[in-house]
Protein backbone atom coordinates (compact mmCIF):
# COMPACT_ATOMS: atom_id res chain seq x y z
CA UNK A 1 0.00 0.00 0.00
CA UNK A 2 1.32 3.43 -1.02
CA UNK A 3 0.38 5.15 2.23
CA UNK A 4 2.68 2.77 4.13
CA UNK A 5 5.71 4.44 2.53
CA UNK A 6 4.56 7.77 3.90
CA UNK A 7 4.05 6.28 7.36
CA UNK A 8 7.46 4.60 7.34
CA UNK A 9 9.09 7.88 6.31
CA UNK A 10 7.28 9.65 9.13
CA UNK A 11 8.52 7.04 11.62
CA UNK A 12 12.19 7.74 10.91
CA UNK A 13 13.93 8.90 14.12
CA UNK A 14 10.69 8.24 16.05
CA UNK A 15 10.84 5.94 19.06
CA UNK A 16 8.06 3.36 18.99
CA UNK A 17 7.59 1.33 22.19
CA UNK A 18 7.85 -2.43 21.83
CA UNK A 19 4.17 -3.26 21.43
CA UNK A 20 4.50 -6.87 22.60
CA UNK A 21 5.71 -5.59 25.99
CA UNK A 22 2.92 -3.00 26.32
CA UNK A 23 -0.09 -4.24 28.33
CA UNK A 24 -2.32 -1.48 26.96
CA UNK A 25 -1.64 -2.74 23.43
CA UNK A 26 -2.65 -6.28 24.50
CA UNK A 27 -5.84 -4.94 26.13
CA UNK A 28 -6.87 -3.34 22.83
CA UNK A 29 -7.49 -6.87 21.52
CA UNK A 30 -9.29 -8.09 24.66
CA UNK A 31 -12.76 -8.08 23.08
CA UNK A 32 -12.23 -9.39 19.55
CA UNK A 33 -8.83 -11.09 19.85
CA UNK A 34 -5.81 -10.63 17.58
CA UNK A 35 -5.98 -11.28 13.84
CA UNK A 36 -3.57 -13.90 12.47
CA UNK A 37 -1.23 -11.38 10.83
CA UNK A 38 -0.84 -9.57 14.16
CA UNK A 39 -0.19 -12.85 15.99
CA UNK A 40 2.51 -13.79 13.46
CA UNK A 41 4.36 -10.50 13.95
CA UNK A 42 3.96 -10.73 17.72
CA UNK A 43 5.47 -14.23 17.69
CA UNK A 44 8.31 -13.03 15.46
CA UNK A 45 9.20 -10.21 17.87
CA UNK A 46 8.90 -12.52 20.89
CA UNK A 47 11.26 -14.96 19.17
CA UNK A 48 13.77 -12.21 18.37
CA UNK A 49 13.70 -10.98 21.97
CA UNK A 50 14.30 -14.53 23.21
CA UNK A 51 17.21 -14.94 20.77
CA UNK A 52 18.65 -11.61 21.89
CA UNK A 53 18.45 -12.64 25.56
CA UNK A 54 20.03 -16.02 24.79
CA UNK A 55 22.89 -14.44 22.81
CA UNK A 56 23.54 -11.85 25.53
CA UNK A 57 23.77 -14.61 28.11
CA UNK A 58 26.06 -16.62 25.81
CA UNK A 59 28.25 -13.55 25.22
CA UNK A 60 28.52 -12.95 28.95
CA UNK A 61 29.60 -16.58 29.50
CA UNK A 62 32.15 -16.45 26.66
CA UNK A 63 33.71 -13.23 27.98
CA UNK A 64 33.93 -14.76 31.44
CA UNK A 65 35.59 -17.87 29.98
CA UNK A 66 38.02 -15.73 27.97
CA UNK A 67 38.95 -13.78 31.11
CA UNK A 68 39.64 -17.04 32.98
CA UNK A 69 41.80 -18.32 30.10
CA UNK A 70 43.81 -15.10 29.98
CA UNK A 71 44.37 -15.34 33.74
CA UNK A 72 45.60 -18.90 33.24
CA UNK A 73 48.05 -17.70 30.59
CA UNK A 74 49.41 -15.01 32.90
CA UNK A 75 49.70 -17.45 35.81
CA UNK A 76 51.60 -19.94 33.65
CA UNK A 77 54.24 -17.37 32.69
CA UNK A 78 56.75 -18.61 35.27
CA UNK A 79 60.47 -19.14 34.95
CA UNK A 80 60.45 -22.90 34.94
CA UNK A 81 63.83 -24.18 33.79
CA UNK A 82 63.21 -27.91 34.10
CA UNK A 83 62.72 -29.31 30.62
CA UNK A 84 59.67 -31.41 31.50
CA UNK A 85 58.01 -28.59 33.45
CA UNK A 86 58.80 -26.13 30.67
CA UNK A 87 57.28 -28.43 28.05
CA UNK A 88 54.15 -28.92 30.17
CA UNK A 89 53.83 -25.15 30.68
CA UNK A 90 54.20 -24.48 26.97
CA UNK A 91 51.61 -27.15 26.19
CA UNK A 92 49.16 -25.54 28.61
CA UNK A 93 49.88 -22.12 27.18
CA UNK A 94 49.26 -23.32 23.64
CA UNK A 95 45.97 -24.92 24.71
CA UNK A 96 44.91 -21.77 26.54
CA UNK A 97 45.76 -19.61 23.51
CA UNK A 98 43.79 -21.96 21.27
CA UNK A 99 40.81 -21.73 23.60
CA UNK A 100 41.15 -17.92 23.73
CA UNK A 101 41.14 -17.80 19.92
CA UNK A 102 38.08 -20.06 19.87
CA UNK A 103 36.35 -17.88 22.47
CA UNK A 104 37.19 -14.74 20.44
CA UNK A 105 35.68 -16.30 17.33
CA UNK A 106 32.48 -17.23 19.17
CA UNK A 107 32.33 -13.76 20.78
CA UNK A 108 32.59 -12.16 17.33
CA UNK A 109 29.81 -14.43 16.02
CA UNK A 110 27.55 -13.54 18.96
CA UNK A 111 28.23 -9.83 18.56
CA UNK A 112 27.55 -10.02 14.81
CA UNK A 113 24.19 -11.70 15.45
CA UNK A 114 23.33 -9.29 18.23
CA UNK A 115 24.18 -6.27 16.09
CA UNK A 116 21.41 -7.12 13.61
CA UNK A 117 18.66 -8.13 16.06
CA UNK A 118 17.63 -4.61 17.21
CA UNK A 119 17.13 -3.64 13.55
CA UNK A 120 15.01 -6.76 12.96
CA UNK A 121 12.96 -6.04 16.09
CA UNK A 122 12.43 -2.40 15.05
CA UNK A 123 11.32 -3.44 11.54
CA UNK A 124 8.89 -6.06 12.88
CA UNK A 125 7.59 -3.67 15.55
CA UNK A 126 6.95 -0.94 12.97
CA UNK A 127 5.09 -3.42 10.79
CA UNK A 128 3.13 -4.59 13.83
CA UNK A 129 2.21 -0.99 14.59
CA UNK A 130 1.01 -0.43 10.99
CA UNK A 131 -1.03 -3.66 11.01
CA UNK A 132 -2.51 -2.71 14.39
CA UNK A 133 -3.39 0.77 13.13
CA UNK A 134 -5.00 -0.71 9.99
CA UNK A 135 -7.05 -3.08 12.14
CA UNK A 136 -8.21 -0.53 14.70
CA UNK A 137 -8.88 2.29 12.27
CA UNK A 138 -11.13 -0.11 10.38
CA UNK A 139 -12.84 -0.84 13.72
CA UNK A 140 -13.19 2.91 14.30
CA UNK A 141 -14.68 3.35 10.82
CA UNK A 142 -17.19 0.53 11.33
CA UNK A 143 -18.10 1.70 14.83
CA UNK A 144 -18.58 5.27 13.58
CA UNK A 145 -20.83 4.09 10.74
CA UNK A 146 -22.89 1.93 13.10
CA UNK A 147 -23.08 4.78 15.61
CA UNK A 148 -24.49 7.07 12.91
CA UNK A 149 -27.05 4.42 11.94
CA UNK A 150 -28.11 4.05 15.56
CA UNK A 151 -28.27 7.84 15.95
CA UNK A 152 -30.56 8.05 12.90
CA UNK A 153 -32.74 5.29 14.37
CA UNK A 154 -32.89 7.10 17.73
CA UNK A 155 -33.84 10.37 16.03
CA UNK A 156 -36.56 8.59 14.05
CA UNK A 157 -37.83 6.91 17.22
CA UNK A 158 -37.96 10.32 18.91
CA UNK A 159 -39.99 11.72 16.02
CA UNK A 160 -42.30 8.70 16.06
CA UNK A 161 -42.58 8.90 19.84
CA UNK A 162 -43.61 12.56 19.71
CA UNK A 163 -46.17 11.78 17.00
CA UNK A 164 -47.57 8.85 18.97
CA UNK A 165 -47.72 10.88 22.18
CA UNK A 166 -49.81 13.48 20.33
CA UNK A 167 -51.97 10.73 18.76
CA UNK A 168 -52.51 9.17 22.19
CA UNK A 169 -53.42 12.51 23.71
CA UNK A 170 -55.88 13.16 20.85
CA UNK A 171 -57.47 9.73 21.33
CA UNK A 172 -57.78 10.28 25.09
CA UNK A 173 -59.32 13.76 24.55
CA UNK A 174 -61.71 12.34 21.94
CA UNK A 175 -62.76 9.55 24.32
CA UNK A 176 -63.45 12.03 27.12
CA UNK A 177 -65.53 14.21 24.81
CA UNK A 178 -67.52 11.22 23.53
CA UNK A 179 -68.14 9.96 27.06
CA UNK A 180 -69.16 13.39 28.32
CA UNK A 181 -71.58 13.95 25.42
CA UNK A 182 -73.08 10.48 25.86
CA UNK A 183 -73.41 11.16 29.56
CA UNK A 184 -75.12 14.49 28.92
CA UNK A 185 -77.45 13.04 26.28
CA UNK A 186 -78.50 9.76 27.89
CA UNK A 187 -77.92 10.45 31.57
CA UNK A 188 -75.91 8.72 34.26
CA UNK A 189 -78.24 5.74 34.77
CA UNK A 190 -78.13 4.69 31.11
CA UNK A 191 -74.39 5.28 30.82
CA UNK A 192 -73.73 3.22 33.95
CA UNK A 193 -75.48 0.23 32.33
CA UNK A 194 -73.38 0.56 29.19
CA UNK A 195 -70.23 1.08 31.28
CA UNK A 196 -70.85 -2.25 33.03
CA UNK A 197 -71.59 -4.03 29.74
CA UNK A 198 -68.54 -2.75 27.86
CA UNK A 199 -66.23 -3.07 30.87
CA UNK A 200 -67.22 -6.72 31.15
CA UNK A 201 -66.62 -7.30 27.44
CA UNK A 202 -63.28 -5.52 27.39
CA UNK A 203 -62.16 -6.78 30.78
CA UNK A 204 -61.51 -3.16 31.89
CA UNK A 205 -62.75 -1.31 34.92
CA UNK A 206 -63.39 2.41 35.08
Amino acid sequence: MEYRKDFKSALINKTIPNLTLDQKWHRLFAIHGKPDEVKELENKITGLLATEARLNQRLKELKKLKSQLLNNIVQNMDNAKDGEALALREKKQEENKRLVDEANQKIDECEDELADIPFQIREANEELMLRSMDYFYEKLRVNRAESLEIEEWINQVRVDLKKNIIRKQNRDINNREIYEYLHDIFGASVIDIFDIKYDDESGEKN
